[in-house]
């Protein structure tokens, strides 16, 4: 539960919506207040505790974020876009249809492994039969990775997700039409349709693209709904982050001939030598090397070729 500050005027609270510069933050009684943050820029996320001074009745300012423990966020090489904080577990939402990416659910994976959070991965719309056999013959890759995977029809029953959300603070990611809001909808019909109207009053209705949602499932379990991706850079990551989080990598690493093996040519490397034998998927190593080239570790590695 958050408390009030022991500081004159500020109050604690946990930032339940992000909309640009616009935030809604939760205060310890359960009331909402619209905040802005001083200045141009906000590093604030949904999912951020924060410290607010009430500027009116109705709105406030906030002063200051607290300590983060988990941040989910993408990059390329000119800017950065928060998702949420203070998460412990990424969803990614995927559809039997329309069809998703495979890159993209790749990059997630490195995100959530760099950021040290856990993985579920749901496979929304599995009534369509057959375009489920066909995601799965994808996904069979992903869960012998020992990820969790979970078929779910959401709009039909949402039960089988339950168990996977308890004692979490769990972000919902994926392209958009995967049935992220379907699923929240599905757990929260009213408190999603009551903070809907709130949303819809500060950014004119476009929050189903524009912004993330926390919602409250319990006193321990919450859930962000966040805006669709079509792309998740992860240029902020260097490249030994980038190879440790992938997971099959992991037995070989520190093996290869070079101490600064990048895993892409360089004779005697031990990551090549297990795609050869068949011990590393070559489709996550062509991942690999996809997510390598677009993160800043690509050009330390031009400028210091074998």
């Amino acid at each position: 539960m958050l408390e009030k500050s022991s500081a004159a005027e500020l109050l604690h609270g946990q930032v339940s919506a992000a909309f640009g510069r616009q935030f809604l933050v939760e205060l310890a009684d359960g009331s909402v207040v619209p905040c802005v943050t001083p200045g141009k820029k906000s590093g604030t996320a949904c999912g951020d505790r924060v410290k607010i001074r009430m500027t009116s009745a109705d709105q406030g300012v906030i002063q200051a974020t607290e300590p983060r423990q988990t941040l989910l966020y993408r990059s390329d090489a000119f800017r950065e876009k928060i998702i949420a904080a203070n998460v412990t577990q990424i969803i990614v939402v995927l559809a039997a249809r329309p069809s998703f990416y495979e890159e993209l659910l790749n990059r997630c994976l490195v995100a959530a492994e760099a950021g040290g959070m856990r993985v579920l991965i749901v496979l929304n719309k599995c009534d369509l039969v057959e375009e489920t056999r066909a995601a799965l013959a994808t996904l069979g890759l992903y869960r012998e990775l020992g990820y969790d995977l979970l078929l779910l029809s959401a709009k039909q029953d949402i039960s089988p997700l339950l168990p996977y959300l308890e004692g979490h603070t769990s972000v919902l990611v994926g392209q958009s039409g995967m049935g992220k809001s379907s699923i929240v909808n599905a757990l929260l019909p009213q408190a999603a349709a009551a903070t809907r109207e709130m949303s819809e009053a500060l950014d004119s209705g476009k929050h189903t693209t524009t912004s993330a949602q926390l919602y409250h499932l319990g006193q321990s379990s919450h859930i962000i709904d966040s805006p669709g991706l079509q792309e998740f850079g992860l240029h902020h990551l260097s490249a030994h982050e980038i190879d440790h989080a992938f997971v099959e990598f992991r037995p070989f690493l520190g093996r290869c001939k070079y101490n600064n093996c990048r895993h892409l040519s360089e004779p005697g490397c031990a990551v090549l030598e297990a795609v050869a034998a068949g011990k590393v998927s070559e489709r996550r190593w062509m991942a690999y090397r996809s997510i390598l080239g677009t993160s800043r570790a690509a050009d330390g590695y031009n400028k210091s070729r074998f």
